[in-house]
């Protein structure tokens, strides 16, 4: 990843970051933690981590923070009263950001030794590329899976998918049915006590 990329997602990732504080409104403030969530999907995609940044934008950016969005329309959240002035929660918050930052500046200057991830046996993967293969009874034919398992790559993203979607189907499709039924529920109790007001 060119530096320069690096410098304008990481930016924009800390002023979403810094804004989720900033705003008083908190949808405003869930806005601002979707652009944090996009900055940092991006950065994941220029350390050629795809599928965390995918994960990250779909899982994050869009299931949790509709979710967020939903808490916040069902509890009618109204811009936060202005408390007293107290410097205990301010103490608080710069312990806090005292010990993260202590703690970081030990971890990155801490000398890790070069870390490479051993090589794929391609006897291993062909072998594994025998439980992809697609068709029907004796007929057999290659996927995308076994073609690239046989290539000697590992296609983790298709095999986290192919697993997802044949063996724990139904639970997928359940915990969708669930999500289905509490955002419909979510939607229903907000318009009733909009009209109850």
């Amino acid at each position: 990843m060119p530096s320069y990329l690096f410098w304008l997602f990481a930016t924009i990732m800390l002023i979403g970051a810094v804004a989720v504080i900033a705003f008083r409104n908190p949808v405003s403030s869930a806005l601002a933690m979707v652009t944090s969530f996009v900055g940092l999907a991006a950065l994941f995609i220029g350390l050629s981590a795809f599928f965390v940044g995918v994960i990250q934008i779909l899982v994050y950016s869009g299931a949790i923070m509709v979710l967020f969005l939903f808490i916040i329309m069902l509890l009618d959240l109204k811009d936060e009263k202005r408390r007293s002035d107290s410097l205990a929660p301010l103490a608080a918050g710069l312990v806090l950001v005292a010990v993260f930052f202590i703690q970081l500046v030990g971890v990155l200057s801490h000398k890790l030794p070069n870390q490479t991830a051993p090589p794929l046996d391609k006897a291993v993967l062909a072998a594994a590329a025998k439980g992809y293969m697609g068709g029907q009874g004796d007929e057999k034919v290659p996927t995308k899976i076994s073609t690239a398992l046989e290539s000697g790559s590992l296609p983790d993203v298709h095999i986290i998918g192919h697993t997802l979607f044949t063996q724990y189907n139904l639970p997928l499709q359940i915990l969708g049915v669930l999500l289905l039924v509490s955002t419909v529920g979510v939607v229903t109790l907000s318009r009733k006590s909009a009209a109850n007001d």
